[in-house]
């Protein structure tokens, strides 16, 4: 018993606080119900005022955003995802949407980068494009990842005005803002979250406008809200927007005051306008960067690099000849070799099934530690379900659910899409448990804010404990960059990899333009190979960075003389 305590200090903490915050509340009852009324009562005037409301919620998001990564520590990339973003976002930066073939690319094969038939990040484009508006608004990449946090958090309130009353609104707002997960995960990195947010938020306030409606904004709305899932999670996107397509068509058709002049006119028009003109951009781009107009760049990736399926029901494809050892050591990996086969068996499908849930679910209570405080009101859920809307809400979230078990690996970012949504359901009921009563008094009420001084209570201490956490391996990397380009040189870092090395932490990541960058990361290949590397960067003083433990710094020496003819 001792060790439970000992090993769930925060949980017990937290089912603590539960406990005695409500008796509490009970035990002065009379005192703190006024100074609640108090304090809802001013919240509801801020509520009212629905810009500055909208305002406030940016500037907060903004504020604590940029106060993290500049007071506490600059976020650097981590995952190999993240490098390849980034190298999207220089991209455009840039001003190009692809880059050529550099002539020694297979020096710099790297994950989630396609070299051939141009040199491009294999992802889609939205999350490149915020970053770089980072980038060149304000200098660095991160920038763009504040804005879409605050972008994303805004349309989460703008979506729940259509849902519930503007002080909800607000309070759902806020409280998606100050969600761990979103605001120190997907606002402090760069792989993601936030703009597939944005755009499942736009689908949904969208939706509950229109069947009250048909209004054009809400429908251009909608089709923007689509076009970014399409260009941000294609995949959990279209699984989103299937039933919300549904129950769309169906609201119309029940809907009597919508003649199909007017559906057709104010609705599907400019939805479909919307759609085409995405579509035509995707194509171009697709063009642009693999050739074929109806061919991602991740398809190009996976046909080149790819062994493991991506859905449930495909095979295993045949494993391609890999010029890089560091790739093949990745991929052809037993974990990930066998990763199929693991799963054609009913008990394993269903252990990988739990386990995809568990993340999701973890992500929404805050990094996979159970927590009681998220929990509350959703034992609020038998009472939504008899409201048609929350009933609604809830099955687009099951067929999401069933769309993502499908897929072989989940991350918790894969669902941004529908978080909309659960913030919905979240939102609801804490309203209904707010209307609980107990001879009279107002039993609820003080649950609610007990909830909301928890959140807050959650972030705080996620926040501190950020700012302790140890530093990982890529702030290594990032420290040596530093170092090179301090002496306003150029530069070439060699990378030689011994047998502790983890292909999970890839050094070898560079920029849009290769040659014109103050460092270029390379892999070694065979030594007939290094002779052609250093003559073509004869210009930079090379460096071979050796890494057998990633939890230690790299060796970094001189590149050994060779001789060249």
């Amino acid at each position: 018993m001792l060790n439970f305590f000992l090993g769930h200090k925060q949980l017990v903490a937290e089912a603590l606080l539960l406990t005695v915050l409500p008796l509490v509340g009970f035990l002065t009852y009379r005192w703190h119900d006024r100074w609640l009324k108090q304090a809802e009562r001013i919240f509801g005037r801020i509520a009212r005022r629905r810009g500055l409301s909208v305002c406030l919620l940016v500037l907060l998001v903004l504020g604590l955003s940029s106060m993290m990564s500049l007071l506490g520590r600059m976020p650097e990339p981590h995952t190999h995802d993240e490098f390849s973003y980034l190298l999207g976002a220089d991209t455009f930066a840039h001003g190009r949407l692809t880059n050529p073939t550099h002539l020694l690319w297979q020096h710099f094969e790297s994950f989630h980068v396609i070299q051939k038939p141009t040199y491009a990040s294999k992802f889609p484009p939205a999350q490149g494009l915020m970053l770089a508006a980072g980038q060149v608004l304000g200098g660095h990449a991160i920038v763009g990842v504040w804005i879409s946090t605050a972008l994303a958090c805004a349309a989460i309130y703008w979506m729940l005005l259509a849902w519930v009353p503007p002080g909800w609104a607000l309070l759902g707002g806020l409280l998606t803002a100050l969600h761990p997960g979103v605001l120190l995960t997907w606002g402090q990195s760069y792989w993601g979250g936030a703009v597939a947010m944005l755009g499942g938020a736009l689908v949904v306030g969208a939706l509950r406008r229109i069947a009250r409606q048909a209004r054009v904004i809400d429908a251009l709305l909608m089709g923007l809200g689509l076009a970014i899932l399409a260009n941000s999670r294609p995949y959990e996107g279209l699984v989103m927007s299937l039933p919300v397509a549904l129950v769309l068509l169906y609201e119309l058709a029940r809907n009597k005051r919508y003649s199909m002049k007017v559906a057709c006119g104010r609705l599907v028009l400019p939805i479909s306008a919307t759609l085409v003109l995405s579509a035509l951009a995707m194509g171009y781009y697709n063009w642009r960067v693999t050739g074929n107009p109806l061919r991602l760049p991740y398809q190009r990736y996976m046909a080149t690099y790819g062994l493991t399926p991506i859905f449930l029901w495909q095979l295993n494809t045949p494993a391609p000849n890999y010029d890089n050892k560091v790739l093949k050591q990745f991929y052809a990996a037993d974990w990930l070799s066998d990763l199929y086969e693991r799963k054609s068996s009913l008990a394993h499908l269903a252990k990988e099934s739990l386990d995809k849930l568990n993340v999701l679910w973890g992500f929404y209570q805050v990094d996979s530690r159970r927590r009681l405080t998220l929990f509350i009101p959703l034992l609020m859920l038998p009472w939504l379900l008899r409201r048609r809307w929350p009933s609604i809400a809830l099955l687009i979230c099951g067929v999401f659910m069933v769309g993502i078990l499908i897929e072989m690996w989940v991350q918790a970012h894969y669902g941004a899409p529908i978080l909309a949504l659960v913030v919905v359901l979240n939102v609801q009921a804490i309203r209904y448990l707010r209307l609980w009563r107990c001879h009279g008094w107002r039993i609820g009420r003080s649950l609610v804010w007990t909830v909301v001084m928890l959140t807050l209570l959650i972030f705080t201490v996620n926040l501190v404990n950020r700012w302790r956490d140890q530093i990982p391996w890529s702030a290594r990397r990032a420290q040596v960059l530093r170092l090179l380009t301090a002496d306003g040189e150029k530069h070439l870092v060699v990378m030689r990899y011994g047998p502790q090395h983890s292909p999970l932490y890839e050094w070898v990541y560079n920029g849009a333009d290769i040659d014109g960058a103050a460092v270029v990361w390379a892999h070694e290949l065979e030594p007939r190979w290094a002779c052609r590397l250093l003559g073509y960067f004869n210009d930079r003083r090379a460096w071979l960075a050796y890494v057998d433990h990633d939890g230690v710094p790299p060796e970094l020496v001189p590149y050994p003389e060779t001789s060249c003819p």
